[in-house]
């Protein structure tokens, strides 16, 4: 089956009405959304041993992709409102970040063992905690097994509070105080071994909104361990990741992946590009020598001006909405999957190891209430 573009399609899985116990909302009514990718994506998936997690936070899209039973693409898709930064600690668990919650999803599904005699794996929201708006990006889990996130609206890394909307755990040394004001749009955050290596802000600002002026060329990576900002000049930087011993942004503004060859000084560090993307680009993960680099349509009202609108220009292109799969050793597009209609915008993309089929429940559906499922009877506790 192909879509008009010629391309594989890609069959799609959502929840419809809502569960009154939670309050959420149903998923809103949009236009239609038309899935396209490369010959040969969803195979490449299913070689690899790989599904994909990719969040839209202006549809409120947490997306599973997967190669399905016949071939194709399978695209589990759940509602979400503002869903944002995806972490895959490790096979049998997600976090996700969303308009007022951190979710900790957890694979409920053991080896050999399917649901709906499809899915391999399926992702359960089994922790909520409730954080208020307070504009939550990156996602990551600690060591010891907390959750870390940044928190933009206050400027710092914060973790879940059993008590409160959350505890600060860190801030930039420019930021004077941790006050509701999104001074510096702090976003990223790179994670090593379960520790928070580096982050990435659009600018050092210490006043409210101070970092929309300083979009074409004042972003930064910051060392958390010593506060120091390692590469400057960057133009809305967003998905620091550590892979392999190297540190990789996305350079949003210019559209373009990149690594990052530290030094002494931050004037001295340099950046290397591997590839340029059409597009925003935002959200990525890596498996084996790829790289998944998330692109966006920018929002030309708030990101105009950017050099992203030079180099489209220069390469006679159109921004796009969707993934590239890039070769990091030739910065080649080896696969891709693009998504067409009212989703515009994606935030964060995420490898999840070791599944073929995945899928997980959400709260605009009545299917989380059906799907019980329990431990094994503990005939050593005591009371």
């Amino acid at each position: 089956m192909t879509d008009r573009d010629e391309q594989p399609s890609a069959q799609a899985t959502a929840g419809a009405g809502q569960d009154a116990a939670t309050e959420e909302p149903k998923a809103p009514e949009q236009p239609q959304v038309k899935y396209s990718m490369s010959p040969g994506f969803s195979g490449f998936l299913g070689n690899s041993g790989i599904g994909l997690g990719i969040s839209s936070y202006q549809s409120g899209k947490f997306y599973l992709l997967g190669q399905n039973t016949d071939g194709g693409l399978l695209v589990d898709e759940r509602f979400f409102r503002k869903a944002m930064g995806i972490a895959v600690p490790d096979k049998d668990t997600i976090l996700l970040a969303t308009l007022f919650q951190i979710i900790r999803f957890k694979n409920v599904l053991g080896p050999q063992q399917q649901i709906n005699n499809l899915y391999d794996a399926c992702y359960v929201p089994r922790e909520l905690f409730v954080t208020g708006e307070i504009d939550a990006h990156d996602v990551g889990l600690l060591k010891d097994g907390r959750i870390v996130f940044v928190n933009t609206l206050f400027n710092c890394l914060a973790t879940p509070s059993s008590r409160h909307s959350f505890t600060p755990l860190w801030k930039p040394p420019f930021i004077s105080k941790i006050v509701k004001e999104d001074r510096c749009h702090l976003n990223g955050l790179a994670m090593e071994d379960g520790v928070p290596r580096y982050v990435t802000a659009v600018s050092k600002s210490d006043t409210i909104d101070g970092w929309r002026d300083r979009r074409y060329d004042g972003g930064i990576i910051i060392d958390v361990a010593t506060g120091e900002i390692v590469v400057g000049g960057l133009s809305m930087p967003h998905s620091p990741r550590m892979y392999n011993g190297r540190l990789y942004v996305l350079n949003s503004g210019t559209g373009e992946l990149c690594w990052v060859e530290t030094a002494d000084k931050a004037a001295d560090a340099r950046l290397h590009v591997v590839a340029f993307c059409p597009g925003f680009v935002r959200g990525l993960g890596f498996h084996g020598k790829y790289a998944f680099v998330g692109l966006s349509k920018p929002r030309y009202e708030r990101f105009e001006g950017l050099a992203l609108d030079k180099k489209l220009a220069e390469t006679d292109s159109e921004p796009w909405c969707g993934v590239q799969v890039i070769d990091l050793e030739t910065g080649a597009v080896v696969h891709w999957f693009r998504i067409d209609g009212a989703i515009g915008e994606l935030y964060d993309v995420a490898v999840v190891e070791g599944v073929f089929r995945p899928m997980s429940l959400g709260f605009a559906s009545n299917e989380i209430l059906a799907l019980v499922t329990h431990d094994d009877l503990d005939e050593a506790a005591s009371f």
